[in-house]
This record gives C-alpha cells, sequence and structure tokens, in this order.
C-alpha cells in the first residue's frame, strides 16, 4: 500500500494486513476515481483468498469496525470455507465451528448484513461436515441458540437461527460440490427436516410470536421445501400459512412459501394433500374479490399464483379423482376468474398473464387421456373454454383512445406482447375447440356488424378480428365455411382507427393462402391493402399482407399487377415507409411479377427501377460522404430484395396447380432472365459506384448482396453474368486482401474453406495447379510454416471433396499453425 492510501500496483502491494484491507475498502467506497476503485476491488479479490485471510477477517469483525468493513471479513471467512476447504485442517474444524457461533450470537443484534454472511459461512462449514463429521448440525443449531447467555435477548437469538436454518438449504443450492458428494448431503439435509418442523410450527402457532419471527419462519419454510421435503411432512405448515394470508405484513413471504411447497415436482405424489389444498385456496376467493374491488394488485396477484402454482402443477393428479370432479372445476373457474381480472393490462392490472400457460397444461392432460375419459372430460370442459376464448378477447381489446394515448411506450410494448401470448392461446385452444370456434367468432362478429340499433365500439370489433387472426396465421383454415363470409364482414368494417386497420390488414394477411384458393375474393380485399399501402400508421401490417398475397396468390395477381406496381412505385417514391418494410415491399414485387410474361416483367422492372438507377447514376459521380452512402446501400438493398424473390424459372412448376387461367402455364419464351437483362444493364454503373466506395465493407457488402441473392434465385440463368461478376470480385478482394493464414477472423475462416471445398469439388485439376502456384511463395501464407507443412495442407485439402465440416477443420487447423497459436488453449477455444 501507498503512503497515501491509495493500492498500489507494485508486488509489495500484496501485503494483506488488516490495514491494508481496511485503506482498500475505503477506496472501494470512497474514492470517486473509477480506476482507484477497480484497483481496490482486485487487489480485496486477491486479499481475499490470501492465506493471511484468516488473520485479518477474525479482527475485521471487531465491534468497533463499521458494517461495509465487518461484512467483508465474513464474505473472507466464507469464502476461505465454501472454496478452499481442503486447506482447512481437520483438527480446526470445531474450533472454527464454536467461533463462528460466537460471531453470529455476537451480531445477532447488530448489522442484518453481517450477520447473514456469518450465518452463510457456517451453513458452508455444515454442509462440508454432514453427516460424518458433523451428523446432527441442525440439532446442535437449534440448541445453541435456544440456550440463554452472552447477554443476547430471546427474540434476536431466534432470528439468528431462523437465518441460520434458512440460508443453510440456499447454501447447498450454489455449493460447487461434486454431484455424488450433492446427493450424501441433499439426504443429510433431508433428514434434518424433522428438527427444522417442529420448530417453525411451532414459532408460527404462538400467538406472542412477534411478526418478523413469524415472516423469517416463512422464509424458512420457503427455503427448506426446494429441497423437495415430501409436501405430506410439510402439510400441517402449509395450512399454516394459509392462516397468514390475513396478515398484510405476512402476506408474501405466505404466498412464496405456499407456491414454493406445491410446485415441487415430487409434491404430485401425495394426492390427498393436494386434496385437502383444494378446498384451502378455494376459500381464498373472498379476499381475492375484495382486493380486485380495491384495487389491491398486490394481494390479488399472490392469491392467483396460489390458484394457479396448484391448477398447473397438479391438474392431471386432481382431474384423474373423479370422485372431486366439481372442487377441481371450481379451481379451474378460481383461475378463471385471475384470467378475467378487470382492468387493463399492464397498467390496471398484471395478475391474468400468470394464468395463461395453466390453459395450455390443463388442455394437454385432458387430450393426454384415452378417448373414453377424454370424451367425459370434454363434456365438462369444452364450455369452460368457450368462455376462456370470450375471456381473452375481452382481455385483448384496446383501451379508450384516450386512456392509450396516456400510456408509457414500456406500457404499450408489454401490452403488445400480452396480446401476442394471448394470441398463441387461442392458438393452442383451436386444437381442443375446432372448427366450432371460428363459427362462434364469425357470428359473434356478425351480430355486432349487422345490428344498426346498437353500434359497438371499434375495440370490440378489433378483438374478435384478432381472434380470427390468430388462428388462421398458423392453422389451415382453408376447409372452413365461415371464411366466405368474414371477408363480407371485413368489407363492412368502418375503419376509424389504427389499431383497427392493422388487425383488418393482418387478418387479410393471415388469410393469404386461403385467397389462393378462392382467388374471386382477391377483387374485394387487394383494394383494401393497397389504400393503407399509403398510410405510414399502416406500413408494417399493410405491407407484410401485400408481401403475403403476392406470394402465395402471384398466379392469380396479373389482372392486378399494373396497380399494384404503381401503387408501390408511388408509396416508395413518398418515402412514407422505414427501410425494412421497403425492402419487404421490393420482396412482394419480386413474387408478383414472377408470375408475369417476359415482356411484361421487363415493362414493369423498367418503370420501378429507373428512377432509381437514376438517382443512383448521380450518386456515383458525387464525391463519398455519410449521407450519399446510405442512398447508395439503400438503392442496392432494393435491387437485391427484388431480385430475391423474381424467380421465374418456377412458372412452369406451380402455375400448374393454380386456378389461374391456362395462358399462364405457356412454356416460357427462349432468351436472357429478365433479371440478367437488368444487371447485365447496370452493372458498369454498379463498377463505377464501387470503384468510388471499394474501401467502404457496407457498401462492399451492399453490392455483394445484390450477385449473391440473384445466383441463389437464377441458378445456371446466372451463367452470362459469370465472368464480369468474378472479375469485379477479384477486383474487390485484392484491395484489402485476407490471407488460406493471416489475423482474419474465423467466421471469414469458415468462408475460405466453403470456396476451397467448391473449387475442389467442381474445378479440382484448376485447384491443384493454384495451389501448388500459391504456396510455393517462400514464407507464404506466414514465415511460422514449413514447406512440408504446405504440402500436408495441400494433400488434405484436394483429398477432401464430400465433407465439408472436414474441411472447415483442416482450414482451422492450417489457420493456427501460420499463426503460431497451434496446440494452445486460444487454439482449443477455436475448434470448438
Amino acid at each position: 500500500m501507498e503512503t497515501s492510501g491509495r493500492i498500489a500496483t507494485t508486488p509489495d502491494a500484496l501485503d494483506f494486513t488488516v490495514e491494508n484491507v481496511e485503506k482498500g475498502l475505503h477506496q472501494l467506497y470512497y474514492d470517486p476515481n473509477i480506476e482507484n476503485k477497480n484497483l481496490a476491488q482486485k487487489w480485496l479479490m486477491q486479499a481475499q483468498v490470501s492465506p493471511q485471510a484468516w488473520q485479518f477477517c477474525w479482527a475485521l469483525l471487531s465491534p468497533d469496525k463499521v458494517p461495509e468493513i465487518q461484512y467483508f471479513g465474513a464474505s473472507a471467512l466464507h469464502t476461505k470455507i465454501s472454496r478452499y476447504w481442503s486447506d482447512i485442517p481437520s483438527d480446526q474444524y470445531e474450533t472454527l465451528k464454536t467461533q463462528l457461533f460466537s460471531q453470529i450470537a455476537c451480531f445477532s443484534s447488530g448489522s442484518k448484513m453481517v450477520l447473514t454472511r456469518l450465518c452463510v459461512a457456517l451453513a458452508s462449514l455444515a454442509l462440508n461436515t454432514m453427516p460424518e463429521v458433523w451428523p446432527g448440525a441442525v440439532p446442535e443449531m437449534v440448541r445453541v441458540f435456544q440456550e440463554e447467555g452472552g447477554g443476547v435477548d430471546g427474540r434476536a437469538r431466534c432470528l439468528a437461527l431462523l437465518e441460520l436454518l434458512t440460508v443453510l438449504p440456499e447454501e447447498f443450492q450454489t455449493s460447487r460440490m461434486p454431484q455424488y458428494r450433492k446427493g450424501q448431503v441433499r439426504g443429510a439435509l433431508g433428514r434434518e427436516w424433522g428438527s427444522v418442523c417442529p420448530l417453525l410450527q411451532q414459532l408460527l402457532r404462538q400467538g406472542d410470536s412477534p411478526g418478523a419471527v413469524k415472516a423469517r419462519v416463512l422464509r424458512c419454510l420457503s427455503s427448506w421445501v426446494l429441497l423437495d421435503v415430501p409436501l405430506s411432512e410439510s402439510e400441517g405448515l402449509v395450512e399454516d400459512c394459509f392462516t397468514a394470508l390475513p396478515d398484510p405484513e405476512l402476506f408474501d413471504t405466505a404466498v412464496e412459501a405456499i407456491v414454493n411447497a406445491i410446485s415441487q415436482p415430487d409434491s404430485q405424489r401425495y394426492v390427498n394433500t393436494l386434496l385437502k389444498l383444494v378446498p384451502q385456496v378455494l376459500s381464498l376467493q373472498e379476499q381475492l374479490r375484495e382486493a380486485v374491488q380495491n384495487g389491491d394488485m398486490e394481494t390479488s396477484h399472490g392469491i392467483c399464483r396460489i390458484a394457479v402454482a396448484l391448477g398447473e402443477n397438479h391438474s392431471r393428479a386432481l382431474l384423474e379423482q373423479v370422485a372431486h370432479w366439481q372442487g377441481f372445476l371450481a379451481l379451474v373457474n378460481m383461475i378463471m376468474f385471475c384470467t378475467g381480472i378487470p382492468g387493463h393490462y399492464p397498467v390496471n392490472e398484471t395478475t391474468s398473464s400468470l394464468t395463461l400457460t395453466f390453459w395450455y397444461t390443463l388442455q394437454d392432460d385432458i387430450m393426454s387421456f384415452d378417448c373414453e375419459r377424454q370424451a367425459v372430460y370434454l363434456q365438462v370442459y369444452r364450455p369452460v373454454y368457450f368462455q376462456l376464448v370470450d375471456v381473452l378477447l375481452h382481455k385483448a381489446q384496446f383501451p379508450s383512445d384516450q386512456e392509450y394515448a396516456s400510456w408509457s411506450s414500456d406500457e404499450k410494448e408489454q401490452f403488445r406482447i400480452y396480446r401476442v401470448d394471448i394470441s398463441d392461446t387461442l392458438m393452442y385452444v383451436y386444437e381442443m375447440l375446432g372448427a366450432e370456434l371460428l363459427s362462434n367468432l364469425y357470428e359473434k362478429l356478425g351480430r355486432i356488424l349487422t345490428n344498426t340499433e346498437q353500434a359497438s365500439s371499434w375495440q370490440h370489433t378489433e378483438a374478435l378480428l384478432y381472434g380470427f387472426q390468430s388462428i388462421a396465421e398458423t392453422i389451415d383454415v382453408n376447409y372452413s365455411d365461415v371464411i366466405p363470409g368474414l371477408i363480407g364482414l371485413l368489407l363492412r368494417i368502418n375503419i376509424n382507427n389504427v389499431q383497427l386497420a392493422d388487425t383488418v390488414m393482418f387478418t387479410i394477411g393471415a388469410l393469404a393462402e386461403w385467397l389462393a384458393d378462392h382467388p374471386v375474393m382477391l377483387s374485394s380485399v387487394l383494394p383494401l391493402v393497397l389504400q393503407a399501402l399509403g398510410n405510414p400508421d399502416l406500413s408494417i401490417s399493410s405491407v407484410s399482407t401485400l408481401k403475403k398475397i403476392c406470394r402465395e396468390c402471384k398466379y392469380d395477381l396479373p389482372p392486378y399487377a399494373s396497380n399494384i406496381v404503381a401503387v408501390s412505385r408511388e408509396v416508395l417514391s413518398k418515402q412514407i415507409h422505414k427501410t425494412s418494410q421497403c425492402m419487404w415491399l421490393m420482396q412482394a414485387l419480386g413474387f408478383l411479377l414472377s408470375a408475369l410474361h417476359v415482356e411484361e416483367i421487363l415493362r414493369n422492372l423498367h418503370s420501378l427501377i429507373t428512377p432509381y438507377i437514376q438517382q443512383l447514376e448521380k450518386l456515383a459521380d458525387e464525391t463519398p460522404n455519410p449521407s450519399n452512402k446510405l442512398a447508395i446501400i439503400h438503392i442496392l438493398g432494393l435491387l437485391s430484395n427484388l431480385f430475391t424473390t423474381l424467380d421465374i424459372s418456377k412458372q412452369e412448376d406451380e402455375s400448374g396447380e393454380s386456378t389461374a387461367p391456362p395462358v399462364k402455364t405457356a412454356p416460357l419464351p427462349p432468351g436472357p432472365n429478365p433479371v440478367v437483362v437488368v444487371l447485365q444493364q447496370v452493372f458498369a454503373l454498379i463498377q463505377t459506384v464501387l470503384s468510388k466506395w471499394l474501401n467502404d465493407s457496407q457498401v462492399v457488402e451492399a453490392v455483394c448482396a445484390i450477385f449473391e441473392k440473384s445466383v441463389k434465385t437464377l441458378l445456371h440463368d446466372f451463367a452470362p453474368m459469370v465472368s464480369q461478376l468474378s472479375e469485379m470480385l477479384g477486383q474487390m478482394y485484392s484491395t484489402i486482401p485476407q490471407a488460406i493464414g493471416g489475423g482474419s477472423s474465423r467466421s471469414l475462416m469458415e468462408q475460405f474453406a466453403e470456396v476451397l471445398f467448391s473449387l475442389n469439388k467442381h474445378c479440382f485439376p484448376l485447384l491443384t495447379v493454384w495451389l501448388k502456384e500459391a504456396l510455393q511463395a517462400q514464407g507464404f501464407p506466414s514465415t511460422r510454416v514449413t514447406t512440408e507443412q504446405k504440402d500436408t495442407f495441400t494433400q488434405q485439402i484436394l483429398r477432401e471433396r464430400v465433407n465439408k465440416r472436414r474441411m472447415k477443420d483442416i482450414v482451422k487447423e492450417f489457420t493456427l499453425v501460420c499463426r503460431g497459436l497451434h496446440g494452445t488453449e486460444y487454439a482449443a477455444e477455436y475448434c470448438l
């Protein structure tokens, strides 16, 4: 340590004395300089694991020290016992145990954080010595703290004992002991429950026990039940927890204890105990209703957790108790109340989301029974699940416009996620309710849209549509007889709200496959989609819906193609959509154009991309700057996304299954592919752009993306472009060459291996010559690699023409040799 009181960086600073440790702690807590703080923390961590820690830790616990210093002393003790147990001589165990008991007694009326660390240290000692060295650890702990003496009052001693008993199982859960040892200690702790349980019961049932003691008892129970204590053995204590729930000071800890106890996997074996718990949970309904009525979110949340824990963890076991079916049905209805709890999530309530997994579990358990029993359960629970759909759609409703406007962005995002969870649940429920669910939703939607006497809220309409969308997105609704009527109802909706318009769009998108089988309905829905395309507030929903329609229905869209292209061109020119939606829109147009005749494709391509080519020509003449860089990348991105989906090669394969007119199945005319025509026209322009931006990786990547996506789409049709592209790639690679042995990234090595593998497979004779020429240069690719190693590498490469994984390993191995890293720890990690 330096005389100034700051920690030195020289080797003699490792003088771990009490004085130096105190200086280090002062530096850590109070020095404003962050570097000094970090230095102090590093030094103190070394001190904590040093041999000298055994000397200074006791001194730091002195009553005249401040709690921060005492805490470090207690933490050092715990570190030494938990991580360096083998360093402690066995003849010191008893002395260490006695000292810890003594310190815990001293701090039972002192700093809570120091007391906890000391308890954790003693718990670690107990875990390291049970059952052989310290077989009766828990009874001894109880006996020591029940004895009077040391000037410590009984309440403080009781709280210290409970703290010790609480951290004992917790320390076990986080300990690093070997698996075989963990099993021994778990068994020993399980046997100690016989000493803990009566003590906890006595303290909890004692009328004069202070609230702080009862709260600590409940925490202690929570800790022990996580050790898979048999539910039958903790049954009495769990019942006592229910009696503690009306006490606001004990409510949270009582809930935690009950939930932990009944959530243990092993507890399902104790069916009789579970059956006794059902009426106790049902008895909380009055307290739950009062809490909801009074806006007490904490209480309603806690009671819901209990009901869900019992139902979710034990639904099958309770379903099987046919004689008690009414009790379980009452529990299901209680959980239904929690699902439909009044208020909007997450602003007025946070409880309903807890229940969603339960409905999955119950459905799975019902459907897992044999057909005969399943039919009985479905008779009871199908009406329940129809009710659930109503409840979920009510919960999915947006609040009033005014209220929604007052929500924070975080609250809106949480509500969005909550609606997604509801959507997933509805999709799952369809598995049980089937087509009747769609009919049910259709009837409700029809009633509110055709009722001229009573206008319904847009929120109600939107929620019902959201239900349809949730199901249609993932379930095949092609055979549903309500979808034509639904399309008709969509046209009746007075869309005067962004959220409603969004859901209308997403619903149409979810029906894209159905529209492909019923193309006569396209004329009804396309105007809605194209109109929405011009609204920036509907950007994501309208563009994604158009993309789905163009992908699924492309062979039925030629009559609408010119209109779709015109509207798309207009919205793109107005720049009302974000970059990602512009890219989606180009993909949609690629799907659309794929189904047209080549002449029509070229005509539409000309009108669509000419403005961008002209803009790119202008940008290519400008001096590179950040602004025109973004514009260049944007235009290149539009082209690459268009070429990703513009694939006329699939016309013959797919159009035969379409309901489109026969003209679309005509064989493709001879001549170049439209994408190749466009690429050849813009190639010189792209080269000009590249020449100015060759050192900018983002522009280079955007250029490469055009050709990469075009190659994947065109395959053999790309042949006319190969020589030009190869020359361009050589130019790009030569600008910033990456050496088969340099400091290139791992991902680049993978790409090298891909190229070598492909060359080896398709150009074997040439690769043989190229490898020989490239590797004969002295000192290339590295001075660390010998001629023999290069020859070996060449032979390995040329032999591997089947296993791509093996080729990657060969390249990695050679890279490490070239960099002098072969056989190092880095190499071991690199090759994982």
